[in-house]
């Protein structure tokens, strides 16, 4: 001590004394030899107070331990570095409140004896602005992440509006096609109506008035002619009416059915009977086999609409001296029918539209109809867990294949 109060007095003691930062001066025993102004007031003590004490005084009694190890680990491996690099260091007070500091330590010799010298900077300042910067870091990061999530819920909200908005979009859209749909539907059932009374009317006008001159006894034959015809033309009015009055009653899920056990030998005798009345010069229709034995329960009107519609469209779209053939049998739990005729076929391109509602094909435009039997039918069937299939071919004729339940839960 005496050899650093020695130096206090020479010119080095000056620069000693007027350095910012504290100084501590510590021998290899960790006992304190020499302390500047700034140390002394940093600390809280006197000027020569601390001469004499150990080190310990001036670290907080936690870390006085882990202290000593590492300035005898400095002491046996001395150079100059920056104490406790990486970690948080804290000196004590005379009044016992901690604090921050930095320290830097530098060993040196003076006459053979070891010596540190400790530079310590108190560091509060900086370590509570950058606590705030911390907070204000910390602050920054829960406002982005609510502002963050406020956006997200907005993108979403946005994303909700716009999917309504498209689905709003979607809808009107579909419900003017419909529209355009509904008034195309008008437009050609108005035409079709127009066309298909207009044409058996006039029939019927002109075989009442001929009949009107027919009144000789010999001139029957001509008057059964005239008579047949406005019975086929009454017939054929009378059919059409009926799909209308289907297409009304399937629409507004009014179509109710009546089931009961039945022969099939029964609805076909009748129609393949009216049938033949249709039948153009050389045509003929064979009769299925080995339908005496068939019984079904099913809607008895509903399969004779299907099966007076399927014959006549044979009839109606093949040429003179053809046969429409009809077959029936078993599959499974089911009733297969098939109606075959050579007439005109289908165009490949057109038979994905062939069960829609007033199609007709192009090959079958000059021929009557009204192109909603085979709807109706094939909406009939679904109804019933039936189904209807085809295959045609265009000149060369179609086969219309119809699957129905054995038995049909009412």
């Amino acid at each position: 001590m005496k050899k650093f109060e020695e130096i206090n007095k020479n010119s080095f003691g000056i620069l000693f004394e007027s350095v910012s930062e504290g100084i501590i001066v510590v021998n290899k025993k960790q006992i304190i030899v020499a302390s500047n102004i700034s140390a002394n007031r940093m600390f809280g003590y006197d000027e020569g107070e601390l001469k004499g004490k150990h080190l310990d005084i001036l670290i907080p009694r936690k870390h006085v331990h882990h202290h000593d190890v590492l300035v005898d680990k400095f002491m046996h491996n001395s150079s100059h570095r920056q104490m406790g690099n990486g970690r948080d260091l804290h000196g004590l007070r005379k009044n016992g409140k901690q604090f921050p500091v930095e320290a830097g330590l530098n060993p040196f010799q003076l006459e053979g004896e070891n010596y540190v010298m400790a530079m310590v900077i108190d560091i509060t300042i900086r370590k509570n602005q950058e606590r705030q910067i911390l907070d204000l870091n910390n602050q920054l990061e829960q406002k982005i992440q609510i502002r963050t999530e406020e956006l997200r819920q907005t993108v979403i909200e946005l994303e909700d509006e716009i999917i309504k908005r498209k689905e709003a979009e979607n809808k009107i859209k579909e419900s003017l096609k419909k529209e355009r749909e509904l008034n195309d539907l008008k437009t050609k059932f108005l035409s079709l109506v127009s066309h298909e009374f207009k044409t058996p009317l006039s029939g019927i006008l002109t075989s009442t008035t001929l009949i009107a001159k027919y009144t000789k006894e010999e001139h029957q034959e001509k008057r059964e002619k005239h008579l047949k015809t406005i019975k086929n033309k009454v017939k054929y009015l009378n059919n059409i009416l009926d799909d209308f009055l289907s297409i009304e009653r399937l629409e507004t899920g009014k179509a109710a059915y009546k089931f009961s056990s039945f022969p099939l030998s029964k609805v076909t005798n009748e129609v393949i009977y009216d049938a033949n009345m249709l039948l153009k010069s050389g045509q003929k229709i064979s009769y299925p086999q080995n339908i005496d034995d068939i019984v079904l329960e099913f809607d008895e009107k509903i399969l004779e609409l299907i099966l007076t519609n399927l014959i006549n469209n044979a009839i109606k779209y093949s040429p003179e001296n053809t046969t429409i053939n009809t077959e029936a049998f078993l599959e499974e739990n089911n009733l297969i029918l098939k109606v075959t005729d050579q007439g005109i076929g289908i165009p490949e391109k057109e038979q994905k539209y062939i069960f829609k509602r007033y199609f007709r094909a192009e090959n079958a435009l000059l021929n009557q109809g009204t192109g909603i039997g085979l709807n109706i039918i094939k909406s009939h069937l679904e109804n019933l867990g039936g189904t209807i299939i085809f295959t045609s071919k265009e000149n060369q004729g179609s086969t219309f294949t119809v699957s129905l339940p054995m038995n049909t839960n009412q």
